[in-house]
């Protein structure tokens, strides 16, 4: 650090480093080793015995008819994006609610990204939609070229279903916009030089009147350059309409304003806390213990009081839910009358219903079928108590439910309308749940998918996944993919809730922050030792796997414990903590991994950073690495660099990059079979001996 210093050179950069020009993402000479790499990769595990035929059964499974088509209702229809091998970009179509409680629903087609993509030829991607709220009949439609996260917009027409000319439209870039009426939006895009943060998302909140050119658009806001992002919405709430803009200091602090009278008024929250109306309340998510008054509310509370009082200056705040040391909240959700929390109680999902009753809340348990993962999304927030209510686990097919919010019935307020067909047959496994101890003595919870009748022998080719980062909770699901390419093959499958994953909520997420990021690794090497301890599993039976936050957790995890594992795949990572900030959108991730620039903060990062820690003096596991071209969140260089640097050390590694799919890392289920084929087929290779 010391040379560094005296040598005008900033920790965060790397002047050194052989591997840059792998960095440069569509270079010649980049592209030309990405692939020489995955030819390499795909001539080894192409031509392993079983590959073709479970490429074959994961692209049946992806592209089955018999999915659950989700949908979400508009203006009395029900829309829903679907992929099978007939459309393999997609279709947008909708059909009614009767017809979708059919199984065999009668669908009218919106929007054919097929049909989109030859007639303009550009390789569209779905990205996503809003439409106009509460009833509008039009809609703002975002494709991305490749799948990155930049992407155009387009407005549409649902009665015509059309794009609408000379409607609003935006070209390729991070934009955020939202609907204001018909012809009003909020637009933060890229609007030209200084536009955009250090981050690489818009700074700069403008309303554009529809009829004019973008660049006539009146500003109504301005973030600063270091800050994340900037973006504005409105409450098209019948008798409750607001306009808020958002100042996005960092990943986890923001100021919120009301546009009231052509002013912005700050709104008096605290700034790590996230915060929303409903109706005639003001609901705020607490990320740390506030005092109002003579209370104290601790983090991971909810609480709400009326807003119009809340502006005036007052804080009487009701609490709608507050934590307890194993349970957290999950998930929030409004129906017309109610609104519903999903709740985590050691790491079990359950509902809660609460109902404004006067000055008080009534709060009541909503009873569900199972006890694995519940999802609550309301059918219509403005008119209507219904909500969908979607139930998993590991061995149960999702099943999708519609309810009635304020029910006494149970029977009649929940009616099934799909259920996922079994990919698998779970029949011969059970699920169980065990804790391990960290290295600083804290117990970590994780989920075992393993066989009835399976020995703990130590022989068990046993996959251990895992996340460890912003507040995302790892609960148990259904995958047909994971059921065939690996349980079906005797395999052990892991589910790992470490610190830095919202599981008992913000405190077991900071538990893994910055400085203590080396305690979501303790935690993962902990349920690996306790496999092992367990004889479920033996360094040579044991692989893990991670993408993203995750690809950092596998690779900090295979420099420092390569004698736990013999195989890791590593997907769409961050690796080079150096100059992870300076890639992509990775300046926006400082608030949870802290500043490289920073002395004091590089001191701690540079301990765990896998790309700087991997030594050509230590035995490795084979490592595979997955990342995508297209990928502009998480620069692949990451990927490129460690595979280059593991290569030139002597170490044996596997690298594929698909040319598309963004941080999805495929871009349709033709690539998305290809990559789990090739996953699974590595991880088969080499734990299944």
């Amino acid at each position: 650090m010391q040379d560094q210093a005296a040598q005008g050179q900033l920790p965060g950069q790397d002047h050194d480093d052989p591997n840059l020009w792998l960095e440069e993402v569509a270079s010649d000479e980049a592209l030309a080793w990405v692939r020489e790499r995955n030819a390499e990769s795909e001539q080894e595990l192409t031509a392993r015995p079983g590959y073709a035929a479970l490429r074959t059964r994961l692209k049946a499974i992806l592209d089955s008819k018999e999915r659950i088509p989700y949908v979400g209702r508009h203006n009395g229809l029900f829309y829903n994006f679907w992929r099978d091998a007939e459309h393999p970009r997609g279709i947008w179509r909708r059909t009614t609610l009767d017809s979708y409680r059919e199984p065999e629903p009668q669908w009218e087609t919106v929007l054919d990204l097929d049909q989109l993509a030859r007639d303009e030829d550009e390789n569209w991607v779905w990205a996503g939609v809003s439409t106009l709220k509460p009833d509008g009949m039009r809609a703002l439609v975002s494709l991305s070229r490749g799948g990155g996260d930049a992407h155009v917009v387009r407005e549409f027409d649902l009665a015509g279903r059309q794009f609408v000319a000379g409607g609003f439209t935006l070209p390729e870039a991070k934009s955020s916009t939202a609907w204001i009426d018909i012809d009003t939006l909020f637009v933060a895009t890229d609007f030209g030089e200084g536009s955009m943060t250090s981050s690489g998302y818009p700074r700069i909140v403008k309303e554009w009147k529809r009829g004019t050119p973008l660049e006539a658009a009146t500003t109504v806001y301005e973030a600063e350059p270091d800050d994340l992002s900037a973006s504005a919405w409105h409450d098209p709430t019948p008798d409750y309409e607001h306009d808020f803009v958002q100042r996005q200091i960092g990943f986890y602090s923001s100021e919120m304003f009301l546009r009231r009278g052509g002013q912005l008024v700050k709104l008096p929250k605290p700034d790590d806390a996230n915060a929303f109306t409903v109706r005639d309340q003001f609901v705020v998510e607490l990320r740390s213990d506030w005092t109002t008054g003579a209370t104290t509310w601790p983090q991971g509370s909810l609480l709400a009081m009326d807003f119009e009082r809340f502006m005036a200056g007052e804080q009487a705040f009701d609490a709608l839910f507050t934590p307890s040391p194993t349970m957290s909240l999950d998930g929030v959700s409004a129906t017309r009358n109610t609104i519903l929390l999903t709740i985590l109680d050691k790491v079990k999902n359950r509902i809660v219903e609460l109902t404004r009753s006067g000055q008080y809340w009534r709060t009541r348990d909503i009873a569900t079928p199972g006890m694995g993962a519940l999802g609550v999304s309301s059918v219509d927030e403005f008119d209507s108590d219904q909500y969908f209510l979607t139930v998993t686990d590991f061995l149960t097919p999702s099943t999708l439910y519609l309810c009635e919010a304020g029910s006494e019935s149970v029977s009649n307020a929940r009616q099934p309308l799909k259920a996922m067909p079994a990919f698998f047959d779970a029949s011969p496994f059970t699920v169980k749940q065990f804790a391990a101890k960290s290295k600083d003595g804290t117990m970590v919870p994780y989920f075992v998918v393993i066989g009835k009748d399976a020995q703990q022998d130590g022989n068990n080719p046993t996959l251990l996944y895992g996340y460890g980062g912003f507040e995302v909770s790892l609960t148990p699901f259904y995958s047909g993919i994971t059921g065939a390419a690996w349980l079906e093959q005797g395999g052990v499958y892991v589910l790992a809730n470490i610190r830095g994953g919202g599981e008992f909520g913000p405190r077991w997420h900071q538990g893994a922050l910055k400085d203590k990021r080396q305690n979501a690794f303790d935690d993962f090497i902990a349920v690996a030792q306790d496999l092992i301890r367990r004889n479920i599993t033996s360094p040579q039976h044991l692989g893990i796997m991670g993408g993203s936050n995750g690809g950092l957790l596998v690779g900090a995890v295979l420099t420092q414990r390569p004698d736990l594992f013999n195989g890791v795949v590593c997907q769409v990572p961050l690796l080079d903590m150096r100059r992870y900030h300076q890639l992509l959108a990775g300046a926006s991730w400082m608030g949870e991994y802290g500043d490289p620039d920073d002395p004091a903060e590089w001191d701690v990062i540079r301990q765990y950073s896998p790309y700087q820690n991997v030594s050509a003096e230590k035995q490795y596991p084979r490592v595979f690495f997955t990342t995508s071209t297209r990928d502009d969140r998480v620069h692949p260089g990451h990927a490129r660099k460690m595979a280059a640097r593991m290569c030139e050390q002597g170490h044996d590694v596997l690298y594929w990059e698909n040319t598309e799919g963004g941080h999805a890392g495929a871009a349709n289920n033709e690539q998305t079979a290809t990559m789990w084929a090739l996953t699974y087929t590595f991880l088969l290779m080499q734990i299944k001996r």
